[in-house]
């Protein structure tokens, strides 16, 4: 059974930093991708970050380029979220997802619709 859990979410001040982790079982980082997704009440989710796991290729939306840093760890088949200079507007429930990588050479996106599996989510609050 395919099962991602995401943890190291909390109450962090403006201006610091969170470790997301999203630990995956019922399958290897080396065919998926994964991505970092976000939701805050009342609003869409939206895509944050992805990593394809076949090359390392990543990708940030802007807003958290530059501030947040996507990595995996296969050994320990973990995907790893480092989140530094956090705003309040970075308040939000954050999902890792997956989907099967299908062709090696094209990089990955974190768009909603094409990720088939998802955490359950960890909840981030940046506030003073």
């Amino acid at each position: 059974q395919v099962q991602l859990v995401e943890s190291g979410g909390g109450l962090v001040q403006p201006g610091g930093s969170l470790r997301l982790s999203c630990a995956a079982s019922g399958f290897t980082l080396d065919y998926y991708v994964i991505g970092w997704f976000r939701q805050a009440p009342g609003k869409e989710r939206e895509g944050v970050s992805c990593i394809s796991s076949s090359d390392g290729h990543t990708y940030y939306t802007d807003s958290v380029k530059g501030r947040f840093t996507i990595s995996r760890d296969n050994a320990k088949n973990t995907v790893y979220l480092q989140m530094n200079s956090l705003k309040p507007e970075d308040t939000a429930v954050y999902y890792c997802a997956s989907h099967l990588i299908s062709d090696p050479t094209r990089g990955c996106r974190p768009y909603k619709g094409e990720y088939d599996y998802w955490g359950q989510g960890t909840q981030v609050t940046v506030s003073s």
